[in-house]
């Protein structure tokens, strides 16, 4: 008879008024982030007619949105939570990587550790929406514009110069890679050396064992990240996800693994203690999970950064996924939100 795989434990609950305490704090944390800025685009228009040239359907274009992407969204989230936001990438000398500048120029976020870089394309992912009129549309298509070539030598050198300078007086650095090359392991770790006390997180989308000696203290990826890493199928197979979680704990010397997994909510894990897995918040049924990774680096280093466990600080970040979720495109999850959502669950928990 086959053996099926044990189901995991239900972690104990976290004390919810310790977390709104966390999520107040961080108003008086600056963070670093430093990563790959991508615009997303959002092309939306009304559907009018199948095409006689092929079997497509025609979009009358209504509107065109630019939001923060990638590391951008990375930072945009820290900014929605509260914190002092210092980024540090490269964008293209073009109409996205201006227009990714001027946004946080509007939050009045300090750009000059965004270096605009000549004849090199802002990564942009352009998405295209139909509908009908008074209807929510549907994305229909993804086109993604990457750059030719990997970042200059000279502009890496002054990233790294900015995230010296920057690191000082910094209460976290949060890397977020997409692998267009402003987060350098090697360089990170010669300088994260001198740095051992600082917080640092990582949410790599495919180089995550490249950043194993650079002294990361924590990880995020998800679980099809974690499940291509180790060229493993996890799904239900709560071993699996053990020794996958354990192996890439062990691999890169962290000193806490979160791994996102969709519905089935987020699994931590620490050097000598027991695996905690925690229920998704909220509902199950998400809207558009677009940019939710970039949520939960943001809300997790916050709570480590304001002296949250890596257990607390995966609640919060639990928390904060569950609300970004429900949001349509790429979105954040305000300090504001974060604390009525914590509010609720202590209210309800006490009725």
């Amino acid at each position: 008879m086959k053996r099926l795989p044990s189901k995991p434990a239900i972690t104990p609950s976290v004390d919810l008024l310790a977390l709104a305490e966390y999520v107040e704090r961080f108003s008086s944390k600056t963070i670093v982030v430093l990563g790959d800025f991508v615009a997303d685009t959002f092309q939306i228009g009304d559907i009018t007619r199948v095409s006689r040239e092929a079997p497509v359907l025609i979009l009358k274009h209504r509107e065109t949105q630019i939001a923060p992407g990638g590391g951008a969204n990375a930072a945009n989230n820290f900014a929605a939570l509260g914190a002092k936001v210092i980024p540090i990438t490269a964008v293209g000398e073009d109409e996205p990587g201006y227009r990714l500048r001027e946004y946080f120029r509007a939050l009045k976020v300090d750009v000059s550790g965004v270096f605009r870089v000549k004849n090199w394309a802002t990564p942009t992912k352009t998405r295209f929406l139909a509908g009908w009129a008074h209807k929510v549309a549907q994305q229909v298509l993804r086109v993604d514009y990457e750059p030719g070539y990997p970042l200059p030598a000279e502009i890496q050198k002054k990233i790294h110069a900015q995230l010296a300078g920057s690191l000082k007086g910094a209460d976290a650095l949060a890397i977020s890679d997409y692998g267009f090359g402003a987060a350098n392991p090697f360089a990170l770790g010669k300088l994260l050396s001198r740095h051992k006390r600082l917080i640092s997180t990582l949410d790599s989308r495919y180089h995550l064992t490249d950043f194993s000696r650079a002294g990361i203290h924590s990880a995020t990826p998800n679980e099809s990240e974690v499940e291509a890493l180790h060229h493993a199928s996890i799904g239900k197979n709560s071993a699996e996800l053990e020794r996958c979680g354990r192996a890439t704990l062990s691999a890169m010397d962290l000193q806490s693994l979160l791994v996102t997994r969709g519905r089935d909510g987020i699994a931590l894990f620490e050097p000598g203690k027991p695996t905690a897995h925690i229920p998704i918040h909220g509902s199950d049924l998400a809207v558009d999970v677009t940019g939710a990774g970039d949520t939960v680096l943001a809300a997790y280093t916050l709570g480590l950064a304001s002296g949250a466990s890596p257990f607390e600080a995966a609640h919060l970040a639990n928390i904060a996924g569950g609300l970004v979720v429900m949001k349509r495109g790429t979105a954040t999850a305000s300090r504001a939100e974060l604390l009525e959502a914590i509010r609720a669950s202590a209210s309800g928990a006490h009725s």
